[in-house]
């Protein structure tokens, strides 16, 4: 459990490394944060922390915007940005019940996927920049702002961002599983499959 804390912890500083660096922007696990707490973490409190954690560090670039560009999020971005990270628990629930790590990989690429058309849809709508067309979506989706990088390298990043996260904190999870006797992804994987196994003979009985 302390490792799994640590990894979130720290995965929620790369949220700053765009303060640093913009090309870092949208390279952190937004939504990965979430999704893998409530996959691994039993304890409803323990999603809680990685959600305040997701929305402090959201705060804080707000503020950062604001004292650096004089850019402020609107209060819809940041429902917006909230209702995601909600999401992303919710599928992990659903995902902790399958337990496959292609679920695993699929819930993360989903969720970068959901992040994505919904924080980029919405600034497209409140944006007064975007022509409330179908081409001005598509800016917003593709080119965004002029003054700042395109918006399709950030999705670049938030899929790298998320899968990257995904796959270390599943494998580092999944290891410490193995090393202490305890369920895990991989246990579920074998249970399936022994499953299978058990019932092709019966299915061959049947048939005699």
């Amino acid at each position: 459990m302390f490792v799994a804390v640590i990894l979130i912890f720290l995965a929620v500083l790369t949220r700053i490394l765009p303060t640093m660096d913009l090309s870092f922007s949208n390279l952190s696990p937004f939504f990965a944060i979430a999704f893998c707490g409530a996959v691994y973490f039993r304890k409803p409190w323990l999603w809680v922390g990685s959600f305040l954690a997701l929305e402090l560090s959201d705060l804080y670039l707000n503020y950062f915007h604001a004292r650096e560009y004089g850019f402020h999020w609107d209060l819809s971005g940041f429902l917006t940005r909230s209702a995601c990270f909600g999401a992303a628990l919710l599928l992990g629930v659903w995902v902790s019940q399958r337990k496959s790590w292609l679920w695993l990989l699929n819930g993360s690429l989903l969720g970068a996927l959901l992040f994505y058309f919904v924080t980029n849809s919405q600034s497209w709508y409140t944006d007064p920049f975007y022509s409330k067309t179908l081409a001005g979506w598509w800016q917003a989706m593709t080119i965004g702002h002029p003054e700042y990088p395109p918006t399709i390298y950030f999705f670049k990043n938030t899929i790298f961002g998320d899968l990257m996260f995904t796959g270390v904190f599943g494998g580092a999870m999944e290891w410490l599983a193995q090393r202490k006797g305890e369920p895990s992804l991989l246990d579920g994987e074998k249970d399936a499959e022994e499953s299978e196994a058990e019932t092709e003979p019966v299915e061959a009985e049947t048939e005699k």
